[in-house]
């Protein structure tokens, strides 16, 4: 394992750019080798939910009204609701102050580091939040919003690509306020069982920091449902407490652009929380929770995007395992290829644009560079399978061809 915090401290600026501006500056204006087919970004493209359009407009009136920050009491039930249907905790969740909504995820993850390290109070200089590396960039936001030191723990294969939390030293944890992990992870494909869930849950009740358990992809699966951190908590029996489990309707039911999510978990931390929000973070509008109420509701819509997405990983596998062996992940909508034969993950992205028109996202541009100068994603690429089967299988001929041609 490998502890870094070189490359976010406390007070800290972040870097300068994203991994998106970072891809823009090092394929400049140079023109593709083919009509260019874009894989970088997690935007879903398959259909919105049917009944979207329906919703809004018999909701449309209430686009008057200043919503109510902890959400209506039929969007907390329906979250409820499916929760304990989805996870089997049956009776477990608070409706009154479990589940907030949020103006998707990413508001929730940006900002739940600050509530963190306010609620504990730790009297300690320098707070600590935990992040893997590679990470989903919110999560460095968030422990710099929060002026707190990052440590990044270097997620790799042998490990599943998850955090490994078996030898944190001790008085790194007695200062961390926040553990920021996700299941499915972004961008590896991997999930957490519930025996990793548990040893962080008893990690963080036995030094007093809150686990922010990122599941946005937790409905993007092959084949079973991947368990959650609120699954692993009743196998413990002590209810929920030092958990914030985050999730939102933008993968699961591709209404990326309704912002629309939710932390649930810890009643009493969220009902501390609700009061900062009240004064800090915008409401969610009440036609977007109409939406959500209706979405978590139906199950249908998202049988069909699960079966769309797993159309594309049989497509990967078909074109990419003859060359670079199984590629399908457990989770989510992402390829994550090490492509260490072919070079840096930066020199293979350049390649493939300037040589087939494919835009593909360098790993390292996910990860950050540790104190020894290594990096847990230079030898990989992220592909993402958004797009429509036509375009995806395109895009997968082309790389299959070229990594070939070029081997």
């Amino acid at each position: 394992m490998t502890v870094s915090t070189s490359s976010y401290r406390r007070g800290a600026a972040l870097p300068s750019s994203n991994p998106f501006q970072r891809l823009a500056g090092l394929l400049g204006e140079d023109a593709p080798g083919l009509p260019p087919i874009t894989l970088t970004i997690g935007e879903p493209q398959h259909a919105i939910p049917n009944f979207t359009a329906d919703v809004l407009n018999a909701a449309m009136a209430d686009f008057r009204r200043y919503p109510p920050i902890n959400g209506t009491p039929e969007f907390r039930d329906t979250i409820a609701d499916w929760l304990e249907k989805r996870y089997n905790i049956p009776g477990m969740i608070d409706r009154t102050h479990g589940v907030l909504p949020l103006n998707g995820s990413r508001e929730g993850l940006s900002f739940g580091a600050i509530a963190a390290r306010d609620q504990l109070g730790k009297d300690v200089e320098h707070p600590v939040v935990i992040l893997p590396n590679p990470f989903y960039q919110t999560y460095a936001a968030a422990a710099h919003i929060a002026d707190a030191e990052a440590v990044l723990l270097d997620a790799r294969p042998g490990e599943n690509f998850l955090p490994d939390i078996n030898s944190l030293p001790q008085d790194l944890l007695d200062r961390t306020v926040a553990f920021y992990v996700a299941s499915p992870t972004n961008p590896e494909g991997s999930v957490a069982g519930l025996d990793y869930w548990t040893r962080l849950i008893d990690l963080a009740r036995k030094h007093n920091f809150f686990i922010f358990a990122d599941e946005c992809y937790s409905e993007i699966y092959r084949t079973s449902p991947p368990p959650g951190i609120l699954e692993a908590a009743k196998t413990i029996g002590t209810g929920f407490s030092n958990i914030i489990v985050l999730n939102s309707l933008s993968k699961r039911s591709n209404l990326a652009g309704l912002r629309c999510g939710f932390a649930a978990g810890d009643p009493e931390f969220l009902s501390r929380w609700v009061k900062f929000r009240g004064l800090a973070a915008p409401q969610v509008p009440l036609p977007a929770q109409a939406v959500a109420v209706h979405a978590y509701r139906d199950e249908n819509h998202v049988i069909e995007n699960r079966r769309l997405y797993n159309e594309k990983y049989e497509a990967a596998e078909k074109h990419l395992s003859p060359i670079l062996g199984p590629v399908t992940t457990e989770g989510g909508f992402f390829l994550w290829l090490n492509i260490a034969p072919w070079g840096s993950g930066e020199h293979v992205t350049q390649r493939l644009w300037g040589d087939v028109g494919l835009k593909v996202l360098p790993g390292s541009y996910l990860a950050s560079n540790q104190s020894d100068g290594s990096n847990p994603g230079r030898d990989y690429i992220r592909v993402g399978l958004v797009a429509p089967i036509d375009h995806t299988e395109t895009a997968l001929e082309r790389l299959a061809k070229w990594l070939g041609d070029n081997a």
